[in-house]
């Protein structure tokens, strides 16, 4: 042990450490601010990840804007971005595509087409026409005869 200056108090506290020694104290301190800025940015990121998780466990349609709006938020630093995919992660929109897909399977059924039967090739298919009429052989409501000028 190396003998105190005689300037220096008698009464010293535990952590102040004689000359080469380990320091604990700042080792444990260290070890502390390290997991404490861990927990924090943890803690962070997943309040940041709140909208899109509850978009996730309920389902939405919109869980990809949300998703955007969250990344938006992330880079951006701009917490409106947040507060949005938030307000859509807590809001159910209608679903619109329901009654349109009801609707074209009912067409579907009225054109005599199988219900979600796709359509071979790249262009629209062609259907049959069970009457023999065509739009050609209806006569014009504008003109009866072609060689009338007037």
């Amino acid at each position: 042990m190396n003998p105190i200056n005689p300037a220096a108090p008698h009464d010293l506290p535990f952590f102040i450490t004689e000359p080469g020694a380990t320091d604990v104290l700042m080792g444990v301190m260290a070890t502390f601010v390290l997991l404490t800025v861990l927990a924090v940015g943890l803690l962070f990121l997943r309040l940041h990840t709140l909208p899109e998780r509850i978009a996730h466990k309920s389902h939405k349609l919109q869980f990809e804007i949300v998703a955007v709006l969250g990344l938006l938020a992330l880079f951006t630093h701009m917490h409106i971005f947040w507060v949005a995919g938030l307000l859509l992660a807590l809001i159910d929109l209608p679903d619109f595509g329901q009654p349109l897909r009801s609707m074209a399977k009912s067409l579907e059924t009225i054109a005599g087409m199988k219900p979600g039967a796709e359509a071979e090739g790249d262009g629209p298919q062609e259907m049959s026409v069970d009457s023999p009429a065509t739009l050609d052989s209806r006569p014009s409501p504008l003109r009866t005869d072609p060689s009338s000028h007037a």
